[in-house]
């Protein structure tokens, strides 16, 4: 007889088939955070660009964002160093929701200014969202932690994918109660953080009945070794050199292309549902292919995989150059070619950061992985507002295309 559903998320256990060894409850808890993801990236760009009147300051609350999920991986990360990885997950989920409600209030007081500083709270909860994929591999046995990975990612994207399609809805809904309509998707990440962090606060607690079982995950009671000296070298393994560049040079291509793009959608007549619609197939491709990236990188290594990821990142920017930010077939081409672009280099470079890391320093690497990531993502957010309002939307893609192209040479060169 088959288990049924309930069954197997009761089943937290440690097996080497990533399918049944993973808890059930970090799948879970990953797609209802992941309901909040389009709050600081799509409704972010829209709401600043409403509030200042100009699309120049359209990269300031992304680059916000992702400086907070950047301090908060570190957070996070600090935590599970010390035994507490649910808490640190629950932790940076609560500071997120924080966020999302100073947002709502600086919407209904028309305050970019404070919009900001609740953007940059906001981004806590995305480190926590993406770092629960660590807590999956850490559950599994050596050459399964790609699949590991891809699971959670895919779990995720549940959630990632129907938060931008709430855009035309939860700003209906906003208006409703007299709100502005782009501080709906903030509400809806209150909502989405808050349960998340709940579940995984409830699954941090061995006494908590059925959740509790999760502990054992969650709060391993393994401390790791503090160590400048053991941290550092493992820093300067090539291995873990190339799984931090991937993280970072991926990151980098896909936030500078989504910082811009809804905006432009915008500016050409697309409403909130067309754009919605769009990000939600971009983040298809982001999240949906990761259970088929993961195994290829347990089964034919991670560099691989990076490899292919940064081919397909090139192809993206390639047509966006020549897609002018119109929704067309050829925009939603290279939105979509963009997020699996980024699913390639991410799983594949976070499978090769878990591998090649020893146990008693994995939680600070992975939160370096996590940390680098977003400052990439910092340094490409504000440049990427200014350079096509400066110029041309074409520009972006040429020049995310050209360093796309440096990143496959140089990681081609390592593998050889």
């Amino acid at each position: 007889m088959s288990a049924s559903p309930l069954s197997v998320l009761a089943r937290v256990t440690v097996s080497d088939n990533p399918w049944k060894g993973i808890p059930a409850f970090l799948a879970g808890a990953s797609a209802l955070a992941g309901i909040g993801l389009a709050a600081g990236g799509t409704a972010g760009v829209l709401l600043a660009t409403e509030l200042a009147g100009t699309a120049s300051v359209a990269g300031l609350p992304v680059a916000l964002h992702l400086t907070g999920s950047a301090l908060g991986a570190i957070l996070v990360s600090h935590q599970a160093a010390r035994g507490h990885r649910g808490r640190g997950l629950a932790l940076g989920l609560l500071l997120g929701a924080v966020g999302a409600a100073i947002v709502v209030l600086a919407a209904y007081q028309g305050n970019l200014l404070v919009m900001l500083v609740g953007s940059t709270l906001l981004g806590t909860a995305n480190a926590s969202i993406f770092l629960i994929r660590y807590a999956a591999a850490q559950a599994v046995a050596e050459g399964s932690q790609g699949r590991a990975l891809g699971v959670v990612f895919f779990a995720t994207a549940f959630g990632a994918v129907a938060s931008p399609l709430l855009l035309g809805p939860s700003s209906s809904a906003a208006q409703a109660v007299g709100l502005p309509g782009l501080s709906g998707l903030y509400l809806v990440a209150l909502g989405a953080f808050s349960c998340s962090a709940l579940l995984l606060a409830a699954g941090s607690t061995p006494r908590i009945p059925f959740l509790g079982r999760a502990a054992r995950v969650l709060t391993p009671g393994i401390r790791e070794i503090r160590s400048g000296v053991r941290l550092s070298a493992a820093l300067r393994e090539s291995a873990t050199l190339v799984a931090l560049s991937a993280l970072a040079g991926a990151n980098f291509v896909m936030v500078g292309i989504m910082t811009i793009t809804p905006v432009h959608l915008t500016q050409h007549g697309a409403g909130h549902g067309a754009v919605g619609l769009l990000v939600a197939l971009h983040v298809v491709g982001m999240f949906a292919p990761a259970p088929l990236t993961g195994r290829l990188a347990d089964r034919h290594g991670p560099v691989r995989v990076v490899l292919a990821g940064a081919v397909v990142s090139l192809a993206a920017c390639v047509l966006g150059a020549f897609s002018e930010g119109h929704a067309t077939p050829l925009t939603t081409a290279h939105l979509v070619l963009a997020g699996l672009g980024w699913n390639a280099g991410v799983v594949g470079a976070s499978t090769l950061l878990t591998s090649s890391v020893p146990d008693t320093l994995r939680s600070r690497v992975e939160g370096i992985g996590e940390a680098t990531m977003g400052t990439a993502a910092v340094v490409i957010a504000p440049l990427a507002a200014v350079l096509p309002d400066a110029w041309d939307y074409s520009v972006l893609g040429l020049c995310a295309a050209a360093l796309t192209l440096l990143a496959l040479v140089e990681a081609r060169r390592v593998q050889n």
